[in-house]
């Protein structure tokens, strides 16, 4: 079976397996500060109850965490060097979650999924989650 090497190519430029921990600190990131919020809401308890609150949180979390698979490794945020000091990692994680919150909030907004999208929310989801992950890849860089 052939395969297109111009994809190949670009995936492998795009995603270097030394950024690993980059990529699983991110995804709990974004689940941690989507909790918080949820914590702030009253949507889901701390701790949770049980499955159907982490069902819960996983289901307010999804838009944004399939947005950041979809636009991280487009932008680069687990190419090769990204993982080498914060002065590379933390652009590329605020880079990439711009759109990836975009998407996230794209979704939110269809009739398929609950919680709409009001202004407030677009700001928080932004500001909060570009700040949130600016701190976890500048602490990354320094201390892991």
């Amino acid at each position: 079976m052939a395969t297109d090497s111009g994809t190949d190519s670009f995936l492998a430029n795009r995603v270097d397996t030394a950024a690993l921990p980059l990529a699983v600190g991110d995804l709990l990131v974004i689940v941690a500060f989507i909790y918080a919020g949820t914590l702030q809401h009253g949507t889901v308890p701390f701790p949770p109850a049980g499955v159907g609150d982490i069902v819960a949180l996983l289901g307010v979390a999804a838009p944004f965490l399939l947005g950041w698979v979809l636009v991280a490794p487009l932008v680069g945020a687990y190419s090769a060097g990204a993982a080498e000091s914060a002065k590379a990692s933390v652009p590329l994680a605020v880079r990439s979650w711009i759109p990836a919150a975009v998407i996230g909030l794209a979704i939110r907004a269809t009739p398929f999924v609950d919680g709409g999208v009001a202004i407030p929310f677009v700001i928080v989801m932004l500001v909060v989650g570009s700040v949130s992950l600016a701190v976890w890849r500048y602490v990354a860089a320094r201390f892991v």
